[in-house]
């Protein structure tokens, strides 16, 4: 998906969007993929657009767009970044440029797609648009891999049989898990229909329809009694003072795959009570929080959590082992 970016400022969130009318004679003085990037990140900057939704900065916003335009995966645009764009293909480009900014909603809407680890999939407004760490660290941390911290979590991969992903929205890191743990059977979770909507489309995309399974409900409820080698999970947890300030990008997502509640740690503090009883007895929980780690700390003081950093991020991830839970 690439970088993703934290909710941003009260100030931002209350910048107006502009009403935009692209100059149709700028598209002939427009030639190269370079070209129309540089126009984007102009009008982003004098827009202040906010960035938060797989992309970090104008720049990788408007590489996004202009890439997904001429169907071309984000990784080519170096390769292709001096060819020429066909007349109709910059009338395009300049329409996709004027609808992000007129109506401020997050690019991956506006074209259906996000990528995570490199893997496109398919994203509209009936689910939050997926920027979750989880992604990295299940490539860092589990089947061999290291971490900046050198710690390897789950050595052997093939021996992980059951992965439940809760609170799963569009279906992403069900999907991840999938391909990381390539003899494990996949739950994933969430409570609205609408989201696994988009979850389903996604199975179906990677033909793991025998492999991942879509439950609708809250948090543990549908599983029953089910056991699993690892929980993974980027619930809502966003705080009171946070949904105050989101900016109108993140405005455009559900509402209910945002808020955390008061403190931002309802549905965390849940996860965490309930969890060991879904845990195999070597099994562990992977559960993001954003910028919640003094409060979760403060709330469970006796847990040795292990927080995980990725390339973006600090302490916004935690695991623990079923174990210590």
């Amino acid at each position: 998906m690439g970088k993703r970016t934290k909710p941003a400022t009260r100030r931002a969130a209350a910048a107006k969007s502009p009403k935009v009318k692209v100059p149709k004679a700028t598209s002939g003085k427009l030639r190269t993929l370079v070209d129309f990037v540089r126009y984007a990140v102009s009008r982003f900057i004098e827009a202040k657009l906010v960035f938060a939704h797989g992309t970090t900065d104008p720049v990788a916003e408007a590489a996004f767009l202009v890439c997904e335009t001429l169907h071309l995966h984000p990784d080519r645009f170096e390769t292709f970044a001096t060819a020429r764009v066909t007349a109709q293909e910059g009338r395009q480009i300049l329409d996709l440029i004027g609808r992000r900014l007129a109506t401020r909603k997050p690019a991956a809407y506006l074209v259906n797609k996000i990528y995570m680890r490199g893997l496109p999939f398919y994203v509209d407004e009936r689910a939050i648009v997926p920027r979750s760490f989880i992604g990295e660290l299940l490539d860092s941390h589990f089947g061999g891999g290291h971490g900046q911290d050198g710690a390897s979590l789950i050595d052997d991969p093939t021996a992980v049989e059951a992965v439940l992903d809760l609170c799963t929205g569009s279906g992403c890191l069900a999907i991840l898990a999938a391909q990381s743990f390539p003899n494990a059977q996949i739950d994933a979770v969430d409570i609205s229909k609408d989201a696994l909507g988009v979850a389903a489309r996604n199975v179906v995309d990677y033909a793991l329809e025998e492999r991942v399974k879509l439950h609708r409900g809250d948090l543990f409820q549908p599983i029953g009694n089910a056991r699993y080698d690892l929980i993974i999970s980027n619930p809502p947890y966003v705080d009171a003072e946070g949904m105050a300030a989101l900016p109108r990008e993140c405005r455009a997502e559900p509402k209910l795959a945002f808020d955390g509640g008061a403190d931002g740690l309802d549905l965390i503090r849940r996860i965490l009570r309930e969890a060991r009883q879904h845990l195999t007895a070597s099994g562990g929980l992977l559960c993001e929080i954003g910028r919640g780690r003094e409060r979760l700390e403060a709330a469970f003081p006796q847990l040795p959590l292990l927080w995980l950093d990725t390339e973006d991020s600090g302490g916004e991830v935690f695991w623990i082992a079923a174990a210590d839970l």
